[in-house]
């Protein structure tokens, strides 16, 4: 079982008032409109693009996170700059010098001879609220967002090593909160 192959990604996920909003959020719009695919995930800010590694090298991605994060400046700084009510896409748009920082030294340190492809960095910090939807929903959807969404609400921040096991199950095999 140690050999077979995971689809793993690293999030920086909110908890606390601004996670509870998101959850409501994504349930009545869900009910409201339909799933779209922001609806696949939990509330998240993607860090690393999907990686490919065997159950057995997990250990070697929870090491690096625990050593970066324990590594890295404190108190950490994430920042909700806005929102973003495009037609194709809603979001809540972050800022975080010390997330980018925090990625680049888990990556340096997150060695496996097995993983399958390179760790990629993300570069636009974002947190998605919904897209992929239908043309009609953008108006009604972003009503509800920026009437269900308060991103000056309190918000408190984990790392998370998912692995996704199909294309709505997760599952999280490490969560560290940002120390503030």
């Amino acid at each position: 079982m140690d050999d077979v192959s995971c689809e793993l990604i690293l999030y920086a996920c909110p908890v606390g008032e601004l996670a509870t909003q998101l959850d409501a959020y994504y349930a009545c719009t869900r009910v409201a409109f339909g799933p779209n695919a922001a609806h696949r995930y939990p509330p998240h800010v993607t860090l690393t693009g999907f990686f490919h590694d065997t159950v057995a090298a997990i250990p070697i991605y929870i090491q690096a996170l625990a050593t970066a994060l324990a590594a890295a400046p404190q108190p950490p700084t994430i920042t909700i700059t806005g929102t973003m009510f495009e037609p194709t896409f809603h979001g809540l748009l972050i800022e975080s010098p010390w997330l980018k920082d925090l990625t680049k030294a888990f990556t340096w340190l997150a060695h496996s001879p097995t993983r399958r492809d390179a760790l990629r960095l993300k570069d636009w910090l974002h947190l998605s609220l919904a897209y992929d939807f239908p043309p009609e929903h953008h108006a009604p959807l972003a009503e509800c967002g920026r009437a269900m969404i308060d991103i000056t609400a309190s918000a408190r921040w984990e790392l998370r090593l998912y692995e996704r096991c199909s294309l709505n199950e997760w599952h999280c095999h490490y969560a560290c909160a940002c120390r503030a």
